[in-house]
């Protein structure tokens, strides 16, 4: 499917302007066509080319996408480098960035694509690394339907009391839509406390989730550019696969009215 690539400027309350990096699907010919609209976080070096690429990816799927540069309260909206400098602006950052903002700017992102005319009015949230933690943090507003959470760096840390006062996990009964959970199991960012945290946590709260845990596979799997030995084609191919199946399937179809009917689950081969 064409795409068509612009940007769109929000002010926050902060003072500050935040871009939207907008991914819009083109179909010729059907000027009334909608689409849901997904929002892609980044990780902690904002909108770089491997993040673009995913963005990209999803929008050619039908999906009308956007990227926030989440960094607006420091800096503009460029990328930061793959280098030391970067790294340790962009961990800086993360920290000293209030949790508020971060959710002013998923309600500003949300506003503008249900302002869309092509928006059907279904959202979706994905994002790798700090940007696994932020599409959590969406998946807690009503209005997001599903969530795909890569390597959610941060849950597991503010759950432990060791971070800044969030509290994605503990609101995770607020969840309504569904969500995917993907981790590497040598993935030293978020270690197995954690991510036993987070499953538990969530079943205990009834969330309908998928909880993927990828055998050998380490911290940002999924970035193809920088990834310090890490990238994984095959796996993050994989992954992408669970992720269209989920929003294809919780943002394009239209399913009316629950019925009320109690599931009966046979016991059988």
């Amino acid at each position: 499917m064409l795409i068509e690539e612009t940007y769109h400027d929000v002010k926050t309350s902060y003072g500050t302007t935040m871009r939207l990096f907008v991914y819009h699907p083109k179909v010729p010919n059907y000027p009334n066509v909608k689409f849901p609209g997904v929002i892609v976080y980044s990780e902690i070096y904002q909108v770089t080319g491997p993040v673009t690429r995913i963005a990209k990816d999803i929008a050619g799927q039908g999906f009308i996408v956007v990227c926030p540069s989440i960094y607006h309260n420091f800096e503009s909206y460029e990328a930061l480098a793959y280098d030391e400098e970067g790294t340790d602006k962009g961990n800086k950052y993360k920290i000293e960035k209030e949790v508020k903002s971060y959710d002013e700017d998923n309600d500003l992102s949300i506003k503008y694509l249900l302002s869309l005319p092509t928006c059907n009015g279904k959202i979706g949230a994905t994002g790798m690394c700090l940007g696994g933690h932020l599409a959590f943090r969406a998946a807690l507003d009503p209005r997001v339907s599903a969530a795909v959470c890569f390597f959610a760096t941060d849950i597991h840390i503010h759950a432990l009391g060791k971070g800044k006062n969030d509290d994605s996990l503990k609101r995770s009964k607020e969840i309504q839509g569904e969500i995917i959970m993907i981790f590497g199991d040598k993935d030293n960012h978020v270690p197995l406390e954690g991510r036993d945290l987070i499953r538990s946590t969530l079943r205990a709260n009834k969330v309908a989730l998928t909880f993927i845990e990828i055998n050998d596979a380490q911290h940002a799997f999924v970035r193809d550019e920088a990834s310090k030995g890490r990238y994984d084609p095959a796996i993050t191919k994989l992954c992408t696969d669970w992720l269209f199946e989920l929003f294809n399937r919780k943002l394009k179809l239209e399913y009316g009215e629950n019925d009320g009917q109690k599931r009966v689950i046979e016991d059988v081969c």
